[in-house]
């Protein structure tokens, strides 16, 4: 009799929509749309962002997805929009850490207020998440955590040093919490976008106005280009990206490495490559050949 009533209680969970907890949805980014390319795929979606944003992410609304507050810079914030999903839906099936900001500017200059809080929210905020959700996960042996590293954090790029390194800590952190997250029967899948089209190389351009260089002020031409350098004419369509990452995540087996969009296979020869190699195209790339 036990026996027939844990089968019947697998069945059910197999078959109920799985749950996705997607940060940082505001429209124009690629969270807005990994919201609906996991709807296309018949999950229940909550999308979340922080209060200045949230009229965004309301429009997503609809019978799979619902809007929810969420800081990712906040503990109680973060404590709280996990305990409302349990609560509401009893489970957390796949957590999309997207959430994040640009850190454009020469490390030297670069005030350290910027490059802390880019830290707070593209590595501190993903771990807050992680650290909420892997309990509830744990206790059904079962779920997926996928954090959005990019190709610089395992390339890092002049005038974007603190943005590069805020990504490789994600991917420091993935690899470590792949193995540690794995008697739990929890995935861990690292995210690595090319370059994709959204609103991200727009937000990092006004950050930018803020800042008036002084050793650098002769680069602001080239540390500009590098803000917007993700948006160029060939840079993959958010769409197409969002619904491939989807699809590799919904999969039986999901892969450890996700690594999709414009200039990707660039970086991987870069990756490959003698520092020299690399020293040498960023400086032409990036104007830091002459002496001043």
């Amino acid at each position: 009799m036990n026996n027939i009533f844990l089968c019947k209680t697998r069945i059910r969970i197999m078959s109920d929509p799985k749950v996705v907890l997607v940060t940082g949805c505001a429209k124009g980014g690629i969270g807005y749309e990994y919201c609906k390319a996991f709807a296309e795929q018949n999950c229940h979606v909550v999308a979340s962002d922080i209060p200045q944003r949230m009229d965004d992410v309301v429009e997503l609304s609809s019978e799979k997805i619902e809007a929810l507050e969420l800081d990712v810079a906040s503990d109680e914030s973060v404590s709280s929009a996990v305990e409302k999903i349990i609560s509401k839906y009893g489970h957390i099936d796949i957590l999309i850490n997207n959430a994040g900001i640009g850190s454009t500017g020469p490390l030297a200059e670069l005030p350290l207020n910027i490059v802390s809080k880019a830290w707070e929210i593209n590595t501190l905020g993903q771990l807050r998440l992680v650290q909420q959700v892997v309990p509830h996960m744990a206790s059904r042996r079962s779920g997926s955590i996928v954090n959005v590293g990019s190709v610089v954090g395992r390339v890092p790029t002049p005038w974007a040093g603190s943005y590069c390194a805020s990504k490789a800590a994600v991917h420091a952190i993935s690899n470590a919490l792949r193995l540690e997250l794995r008697p739990f029967g929890i995935n861990v899948v690292i995210v690595m976008p090319g370059a994709i089209r959204s609103n991200f190389g727009s937000n990092s351009m006004e950050k930018l106005g803020n800042n008036d260089w002084k050793l650098y002020k002769d680069f602001k031409d080239s540390i500009a280009e590098r803000a917007k350098a993700s948006q160029g004419s060939k840079a993959t369509d958010a769409t197409v990206f969002a619904r491939h990452v989807a699809k590799k995540v919904l999969s039986p087996r999901p892969p450890k490495q996700i690594v999709f969009g414009h200039m990707t296979g660039l970086f991987a020869v870069l990756s490959w490559s003698p520092i020299w190699v690399r020293d040498l195209f960023f400086s032409n790339l990036f104007n830091l050949n002459k002496k001043l």
